[in-house]
């Protein structure tokens, strides 16, 4: 027990924070109750940010009863590809990926042939609240299917790997792409066996790895290395995360991105309550550069000062990049 009590007050040294000080001093102090409906719904989420002009995946259609499912074909139209998931799902759970048609029926990016009932049966099962947080009835969106930047190949397998930013008072903290694997059939879920790779803030290049809690620097199934990799567009990745604060009011969040070959950077969620896995993936903790930013804030507040997004892009890349070279 003192051991444990010992190791514990090491990485507090480190400023790794833990579950209890995330929720008592930044979700509970920052992240209003009320306010918790526009993240913790994907549907709200969405109409939120295309109403604010920020880019996110295109949204064909909701169905929110039993009825609606007859819409289902009307909304799908003669695309190929798209996908469904429930508006209050958490993990990556109920998530269903439409890669391609095959005669009559669907093929999902993991290959396996479904045919139009067994989509219906799916969004039933979202209906009934089965993927929802809490178990509550719930509504099933149909959106556009991301298609990754190509620098994603060699580095990830099957689905879309995504960029996860921890965001404080609209000043990025803390970031990491996290790379689909075999083991998380296709999802870029850590819990589900994803890798989560640190990014350095001020440059987009990606540190070493974590998979299953271990470090590590090639992916498991391409081999290749998943560390120093420049991601494109890493500015703007850096300033659609940063504007996320105005665009739910939520001062403690972690905002979920992708990189689609045509589109460019889209939001797919906002999260108020994210992990902390973030911290092993940047062998770095989350404590001492919160207290950095509450007390830039601090300082700015004495003087009535208030950010633009960008200005609070420049701070953290400033304060925060530790620059490395993948051979360190």
């Amino acid at each position: 027990m003192f051991g444990m009590i010992k190791t514990w007050k090491a990485l507090e040294a480190k400023g790794i924070m833990g579950i209890n000080r995330r929720n008592a001093d930044y979700v509970l102090k920052y992240n209003k109750r009320h306010l918790y409906p526009i993240v913790d719904d994907k549907i709200i989420t969405k109409e939120r940010a295309l109403a604010a002009g920020i880019n996110v995946p295109e949204m064909y259609g909701i169905i929110s009863t039993e009825k609606e499912i007859d819409k289902l074909s009307e909304i799908i139209g003669g695309r190929s590809d798209f996908v469904i998931k429930p508006a209050q799902g958490a993990g990556g759970d109920g998530i269903l990926v439409v890669a391609d048609r095959f005669e009559e029926r669907y093929k999902t990016v993991s290959g396996k042939i479904i045919t139009h009932e067994e989509i219906e049966h799916q969004i039933s099962s979202i209906l009934t609240g089965l993927y929802s947080l809490g178990g509550h009835r719930d509504r099933a969106l149909i959106e556009y299917r991301v298609t990754p930047d190509p620098i994603f190949k060699s580095i990830s397998y099957e689905g879309v790997p995504d960029i996860r930013i921890i965001v404080l008072m609209g000043y990025p903290v803390m970031a990491m792409l996290r790379l689909p694997t075999r083991q998380s059939n296709g999802k870029a879920n850590l819990h589900q066996g994803a890798i989560g790779v640190g990014v350095d803030l001020a440059t987009g290049l990606t540190l070493r790895g974590t998979w299953l809690n271990n470090k590590i620097r090639k992916h498991p199934d391409t081999t290749n290395s998943v560390d120093g990799v420049q991601l494109p567009n890493w500015n703007g990745f850096m300033k659609l995360a940063a504007g996320c604060y105005e665009l739910c009011g939520l001062g403690y969040i972690g905002v979920d991105m992708v990189l689609d070959i045509e589109k460019g950077p889209l939001i797919l969620e906002l999260n108020a309550r994210p992990g902390l896995n973030i911290q092993i993936a940047n062998d770095c903790g989350l404590t001492h550069r919160a207290h950095a930013v509450e007390a830039h804030i601090a300082e700015l507040a004495k003087s009535g000062v208030q950010e633009s997004a960008e200005e609070r892009v420049r701070f953290s890349q400033q304060l925060f990049g530790h620059i490395k070279s993948h051979n360190d």
